[in-house]
């Protein structure tokens, strides 16, 4: 150590200067290396090993993923692997500061000038900011995604794919002073291919009455002839399964939500597809959650109201392409009825899940994590495990280069206040066979993408009509969302 101070006060005071900073900037670009160079070479060598560690780690993951990237999403997603990362990254903050601050040392700030180690001390102390800061970010969103999966993801048991696809039920829940309970006014159903991701929506109106329930269940008990009661009016329609359910307690022992129970069994009575999971979106606070993602665009086929249907008319969401909607003209964008009628709405909502699907992307979520989990606790209730996240989050990435098709048993085809079931699940059956059929055609010969668009109509197409905006009326072919939303 005499040596050393020796040879450096044998160096001119500018080298000793330049020697100081490049001893900080050692540290920046590899931990440990100035300590290596010119301290304990002990505690250099265990930041390496560090180092070593963690890059091997990541090698590790990003080999798994090439081969098994579902089990990968679940290990980086579960919560114990989050806390796990949250407190490494809160060590790795103090440990890379600790390095900072005897690598400063090391400079022997005190054999400088005044100007130069005051210049030393300040770069020191912002290196040492940003990079202390960076990791507590860092482990902040991680907290926040722990926080959000414990929030929202259950740790109930999976539910098998079946006959290889996954049949996600969506509802979004509009509650409010002037109802009772939720009554549920957008009820889709996704329908997932388990290999491809490639998504089928099944948009169902919510004025379907005599909805049948599948045998041996309790609402099949309830009501053997389908959804009905003398005199029962509007409560007897598939959007009042819910809140005929949640007053019915006792016919379901044991069970926290009813509603949503009922509803799941009212949609495979009606479609014929078994329900895996659901998720209930509240309306009302969906803006909150389309403002933490920076808003969708879509295009605005006609001026739709906002507000309406027991509310005077606040104003209009204009009509125009790439329409950039915040979370609240957003949320009116899917939920308006005035002035139009629940089919064409049900075409809105489309546009608004195709729109998230298409927009937000990884980088967004990134970005904007701490905000879309602190809004999404708020207005998403779901029964999906966490253990599935990886699942889910594999298909839609697939699903992300894939057109999404749709179909709804709506007029004409269908009468919503007589429906013919049998039909409505034939064509259901028909549109998810059309969907698979581009899957096979992808996968037969050469293994490319089929050029066949995914929007297979169950009436021959016609060349004249091409809709490039949101129609006043979903047609009940099976459709492009894209073509039809343009989003």
């Amino acid at each position: 150590m005499p040596q050393e101070k020796a040879d450096l006060r044998n160096l001119s005071e500018p080298v000793r200067f330049k020697r100081a900073l490049t001893l900080l900037l050692m540290t920046l670009v590899l931990p440990g290396s100035a300590q290596i160079a010119a301290g304990s070479k002990r505690a250099g060598r265990w930041a390496w090993r560090v180092i070593a560690g963690l890059v091997a780690i990541v090698i590790f993951l990003i080999l798994l993923s090439l081969v098994w990237r579902s089990g990968t999403i679940n290990i980086l997603v579960s919560p114990t692997t989050l806390r796990f990362v949250q407190i490494l990254l809160i060590l790795l903050a103090i440990g890379w500061a600790a390095l900072f601050v005897d690598a400063y040392r090391l400079g022997r700030p005190l054999t400088l000038e005044r100007n130069h180690r005051l210049t030393t001390s300040i770069v020191d102390g912002v290196l040492v900011v940003l990079v202390v800061g960076a990791l507590i970010w860092g482990s902040t969103i991680v907290s926040a995604q722990r926080d959000f999966v414990a929030s929202v993801f259950g740790s109930g048991e999976k539910s098998k794919a079946d006959k290889g696809r996954y049949n996600v039920l969506l509802l979004g829940g509009d509650s409010g002073a002037n109802r009772v309970g939720v009554r549920p006014d957008s009820i889709t159903l996704a329908s997932i291919d388990a290999d491809t991701g490639r998504t089928v929506l099944i948009g169902l109106p919510r004025n379907m009455a005599k909805v049948p329930f599948p045998a041996g269940t309790e609402m099949a008990k309830q009501f053997p002839n389908g959804f009905e009661w003398d005199g029962c009016g509007h409560d007897c329609y598939l959007n009042g399964v819910y809140t005929w359910a949640m007053g019915h307690k006792q016919y379901f022992p044991g069970v926290k939500e009813p509603g949503l129970v009922a509803t799941q069994q009212a949609v495979e009575g009606l479609t014929g597809l078994k329900v895996n999971y659901y998720v209930l979106i509240d309306i009302a606070g969906f803006q909150h959650l389309l403002d933490a993602v920076g808003g969708i665009t879509v295009d605005v086929g006609k001026k739709v109201p906002i507000g309406g249907i027991g509310s005077p008319i606040k104003g209009y969401i204009q009509p125009g392409k790439n329409q950039h909607l915040d979370g609240y003209h957003a949320m009116w964008f899917a939920r308006s009825r005035a002035n139009a009628s629940d089919y064409e709405r049900m075409t809105r909502q489309k546009c608004v899940m195709s729109a998230m699907l298409n927009q937000l992307s990884p980088q967004k979520v990134l970005t904007k994590f701490q905000g879309i989990a602190a809004a999404s606790k708020q207005v998403v209730q779901t029964n999906i495990p966490s253990g599935e996240l990886g699942t889910f989050t594999d298909l839609a990435l697939d699903s992300k280069k894939l057109p999404v098709s749709s179909f709804s048993p709506v007029p004409p085809l269908i009468k919503t206040g007589d429906p013919d079931f049998d039909l409505i699940r034939t064509k259901v059956a028909e549109a998810i066979g059309k969907s698979e059929v581009l899957d096979k055609a992808a996968s037969d010969g050469d293994g490319k993408k089929p050029s066949t668009p995914s929007s297979v109509s169950t009436k021959k197409p016609s060349s004249s009509t091409k809709p490039s905006s949101t129609p006043s009326k979903p047609t009940a072919d099976v459709d492009d969302v894209a073509q039809i939303c343009k989003a």
